[in-house]
């Protein structure tokens, strides 16, 4: 069954069409990159999928809600079975990295002290920064952040990770350090991942099924050997 379902969609912001006639199936344990030039429409189609852009045309499911009938109030349910990370981290500022995840368990329902404490710690030992907890996010490295954000999106063990750029800030180890990371969560907890990059590097090391967006539309790459990447990673 599909954890992520959309056929024929448009997707519009602030009354813009940025994309139309949209379609995309991922079930359990894909894997697909998604490329295309700034504006080209793939942050607004995370911010579909999470709930943030409604959807007035065609069919779209996403882990089981339909999004053409979405409630506000059903959108908090929504993001509990989705883990997003950023760029640029967006982490609060004023809390450690422990604060960092509690916040984020609080704010979907977690209410036992124990159980909160047992899950941030498997978080952040998944991610190696479990002897970290207390530091402050201006205290560590642009690679320890993302891998405090990493531990905060699968905190609820999330049935889809949304990845926008997330090596985009990073040095080139860095980069394949935290890439490496997304692949051994992909590999052992098998979520629906969704990957934006402009980074060819990660595209020829992780081969996965790529994605274009580009002049109003999005499609599968059939044939990467022939497709000119160089218009859609600027």
């Amino acid at each position: 069954m599909a954890i992520i379902r959309l056929e024929g969609i448009d997707i519009i912001k602030d009354g813009n069409l940025i994309l139309t006639d949209l379609n995309l199936t991922l079930e359990k344990g894909d894997f697909i990159y998604l490329v295309g030039r700034v504006g080209s429409g793939k942050t607004s189609l995370i911010k579909t999928l999470i709930g943030e852009f409604p959807v007035k045309k065609g069919q779209a499911e996403v882990a089981g809600f339909d999004l053409t009938k979405l409630k506000r109030r059903q959108i908090p349910y929504l993001r509990r079975k989705i883990g997003v990370v950023f760029q640029d981290f967006q982490l609060l500022q004023d809390r450690s990295a422990w604060d960092n995840l509690e916040f984020v368990l609080r704010s979907t329902g977690w209410r036992n002290r124990k159980d909160i404490s047992k899950r941030i710690e498997q978080a952040l030992e998944n991610v190696g920064m479990l002897h970290k907890k207390h530091k402050m996010p201006h205290q560590l490295s642009g690679g320890e952040q993302q891998r405090v954000a990493i531990a905060r999106a699968i905190l609820n063990d999330p049935e889809i990770i949304l990845a926008d750029e997330p090596t985009g800030n990073l040095d080139s180890d860095t980069q394949q350090e935290i890439m490496a990371l997304f692949m051994s969560i992909h590999h052992s907890q098998q979520p629906a991942m969704l990957m934006v990059t402009h980074n060819m590097s990660l595209l020829q090391r992780y081969p996965g099924r790529i994605f274009k967006c580009g002049t109003g539309r999005f499609s599968e790459v059939a044939d990467k050997q022939e497709f000119d990447f160089s218009h859609y990673m600027e």
